[in-house]
């Protein structure tokens, strides 16, 4: 059984390689840049190849002999579903780290190809949407008759030149909730409100933004309406309100290209100190028609060492075989409390 991570020089691909190769798991590094994958495997004293997505021959070269694919390669919107389809041509399990629910819903529409393949496609490994799926799946089991879920998330992190990428490309598009079991746009940013997220971080602000959850969460829990908060800096949440409304005019070449300049001299992310001293929260509550309410939270390390971390555990469990076909959730397979056995992360439920 061998894994493939691909994307590995990439700033959580990094991260991700060297926790793997630290485990000792059977690794080979690849990505599209044949010197940086080269260097880093050589580092870590693993095996490596390098190829592109854009030829269908090239990528299936490129998995003979791995039995699990851990993409790390984003945006994951302009890159998975390349992925997606060769996993599915050479029977290798597919893994990534993505947080975008455009790419959870289009590898849900190929679970009756990967089932026939015999092939698990599990998109958001990481820290979006490992925690949150976890604890969805936490409060469906404390309330089974749940109608009503509401996810909130904080962060005092950086992001990564690859986060940022794709935040800075979907700039303009509207949001999303989960309504009677369907996916309605709605304005980004059109609702807040208050979440006491507990531990040290207390009580803060969200605003209702289309995470990866609004996907995902119904696949693990089956409740039909769900939405999904950011808690931010209020400046934040007004230029995120903007943003919203001003969507025509963030989505022009000018502006995408200055954002991108922008994001490309920032650097590649927080450093490994700036990592050790921040965080990751997460609220959730679910309701019942009756409406009763459970409420419970979590709190984890900084979002991209608990991405190397998830992510590893879940290639390591997928290579010992603990896999189910098709397109899987990870609170779906590995459940509830998947997240717990993670170093670092505690969850408590709230009366």
């Amino acid at each position: 059984m061998s894994l493939l991570i691909y994307g590995a020089y990439g700033y959580s691909g990094d991260l991700i390689a060297r926790r793997a190769a630290q485990l000792g798991l059977p690794i080979t590094l690849a990505g599209r840049d044949p010197a940086r994958t080269a260097a880093l495997a050589t580092e870590l004293g693993v095996s490596h190849r390098a190829f592109a997505l854009d030829t269908p021959a090239e990528v299936d070269a490129g998995l003979a002999g791995m039995s699990c694919v851990l993409h790390c390669a984003g945006p994951f919107s302009s890159t998975s579903a390349q992925m997606v389809s060769a996993c599915l041509r050479t029977g290798v399990h597919y893994l990534d780290i993505t947080g975008e629910w455009k790419v959870f819903e289009a590898a849900a529409a190929r679970t009756d190809e990967a089932r026939e393949r015999g092939v698990m496609l599990m998109p958001g490994v990481g820290l979006d949407v490992v925690p949150t799926d976890c604890l969805a799946a936490h409060l469906k089991a404390r309330l089974p008759d749940a109608q009503r879920l509401t996810l909130a998330l904080f962060t005092n992190g950086g992001l990564s030149h690859g986060t940022a990428t794709t935040m800075r490309e979907n700039l303009g598009q509207p949001g999303v909730i989960r309504r009677a079991g369907r996916l309605m746009p709605v304005p980004v940013a059109d609702r807040q409100r208050d979440f006491d997220l507990g531990f040290d971080a207390g009580k803060r602000t969200g605003i209702r933004m289309p995470w990866g959850d609004v996907a995902t969460a119904w696949y693990t829990t089956g409740i039909p309406d769900i939405e999904v908060y950011a808690c931010l800096p209020l400046s934040v949440r007004l230029g995120a309100r903007f943003m919203g409304l001003a969507g025509g005019l963030l989505r022009t070449k000018p502006v995408q290209d200055y954002l991108q300049r922008r994001i490309e001299a920032a650097g590649a992310g927080p450093d490994a100190a700036h990592r050790e001293r921040t965080s990751f929260w997460v609220y959730g509550e679910a309701v019942n028609a009756e409406g009763r309410v459970v409420a419970s939270r979590m709190r984890m390390p900084d979002g991209y060492i608990f991405t190397a971390r998830s992510a590893v555990a879940i290639a390591d469990r997928v290579l010992r075989g603990q896999w189910n076909r098709g397109f899987q959730t990870p609170g779906g397979v590995y459940g509830p409390d998947f997240a717990l056995d993670l170093d670092d992360v505690k969850r408590e439920e709230l009366p």
